[in-house]
């Protein structure tokens, strides 16, 4: 016989970490409008466990106030209990915004574009994942070998999102030994940011049923491929996708450019939201297919935005699918800080009136100093404590937290390295191995 079932009230944390509390799904209806309990003290928790100092301490008391929209409700396994769960908002107790609350933070972000500009932005987050104690061996890359000896694991993924309302649409094995990637179709800004969460969880979650476990930590092994969460992007005003423009440099639209402009200048300072581990670093180096530079390009998998390809087979229209893919972005970073330091930045581009970056056309770490200088490029921090100190001088990027949500935030930071001191690379990587 089957226990009672529990309904998760959660959010995703400034680690990136999804937490929350559990009631009886009889009791759920109890809830709906004055959440679960919660403490502030909860966003200093680190992602390797211990709590860091942090503003408040052991003073304060909040709600975790369900979102009725983002309700999974996943029912596969006689052995095992359904899989319910609702993403919430961190509020005070009198219903109020907390000010460090990441999805408040994404949605006030999104809500000033739209003011600001009219402009909404549609997302999808690609995620790149581990499977550890696999025992068939390592999977050839990209190898059918890898969807059969993991099996039933792929089906399994995709049927669970399929019955939590994703709208999965790819699932591959990538280069690297039991790694993977999933894809959801795009949707509106916060909506992309919920099924970024859910997706981690729901395949976390199809993993442990197999007796298996899902990882998306940056790096498994410090000289190995690393996990990217790339976030595909595109821009639409009230008359629909505004990012094509067949006159412009690259196609763009000029207030695309713009967008992108403001990502990349203000990038060096914004992976100590994005990439926010120690071994983030370890990735996020040339000739990597990640990002080691704020380079801007099509098609090119070391910028750290590129234009996506576009199908012109048949009759298909390339201004419907013209994208562009922000990649200096991975699991250790909460999806709403992720997105919503994005969207952020991209306004200020459009505020300042950016210009287009001009497209790379190559191999950034191929191009002398003064060549990147010339195109604006510059090289990302190589170390977590360089991208705060980075945020920290840069009275923009630090400027869109809150000041409890900075100060939580940077002391978690560097709480979390002090707990590796001594720690050699491929130490840290499985101890967020097991983090994430």
């Amino acid at each position: 016989m089957r226990s009672d079932s529990l309904v998760i009230f959660a959010t995703n944390d400034l680690s990136g970490i999804t937490r929350g509390r559990a009631v009886p799904r009889s009791d759920t209806a109890l809830h709906m409008q004055c959440g679960v309990s919660w403490v502030p003290a909860n966003l200093g928790i680190t992602a390797l466990g211990p709590i860091a100092p942090n503003p408040w301490g052991p003073l304060g008391d909040l709600r975790l106030i369900p979102d009725p929209s983002t309700e999974i409700h996943i029912d596969l396994w006689e052995d095992a209990s359904p899989f319910n769960l609702f993403l919430c908002d961190i509020v005070h107790t009198d219903g109020s915004e907390f000010d460090a609350c990441p999805r408040s933070f994404l949605k006030t972000a999104l809500s000033d574009l739209y003011e600001e500009s009219g402009l909404r932005v549609q997302a999808s987050f690609e995620h790149e994942f581990h499977l550890a104690n696999v025992e068939n061996g390592p999977c050839r890359a990209f190898g059918l070998d890898g969807y059969r000896l993991t099996e039933p694991f792929g089906p399994n993924v995709m049927t669970a999102l399929r019955l939590a309302r994703q709208e999965p649409e790819v699932f591959m094995t990538e280069y690297a030994a039991n790694q993977f990637e999933v894809t959801v179709r795009s949707a509106t800004g916060l909506i992309a940011a919920d099924r970024a969460v859910l997706v981690r969880e729901i395949v976390r979650e199809v993993a442990r049923r197999l007796g298996n476990r899902a990882s998306f930590t940056p790096m498994v092994e410090p000289k190995g491929t690393g996990n990217g969460v790339h976030i595909h992007f595109s821009l639409n005003d009230s008359s629909g996708a505004c990012n094509y423009d067949e006159n412009n440099q690259g196609k763009i639209s000029t207030i695309a450019g713009q967008f992108i402009a403001g990502i990349l200048h203000y990038l060096p300072a914004m992976v100590a939201l994005t990439c926010p581990s120690d071994i983030s670093y370890l990735r996020l180096r040339p000739d990597h297919w990640s990002a080691a530079f704020n380079a801007f390009d099509s098609n090119n998998r070391e910028a750290a935005v590129r234009i996506c390809p576009t199908v012109t087979i048949g009759d298909a229209s390339r201004s419907p699918q013209f994208h562009f893919e922000f990649r200096a972005v991975d699991g250790a970073a909460s999806p709403y800080i992720a997105l919503g330091v994005m969207v952020r930045a991209g306004l200020e581009g459009i505020r300042s009136g950016m210009k287009t970056p001009p497209l790379t056309e190559g191999h950034p770490g191929s191009l002398s100093e003064d060549e990147r200088t010339q195109l604006g490029i510059r090289t990302l921090p190589t170390s977590l404590e360089t991208a705060l100190q980075e945020m920290e001088k840069s009275a923009i990027v630090s400027g869109w937290l809150s000041a409890d949500m900075l100060d939580c935030y940077t002391r978690l930071k560097r709480y979390e390295m002090s707990m590796l001191e001594g720690y050699d690379d491929l130490a840290k990587c499985r101890r967020y191995m097991e983090a994430y």
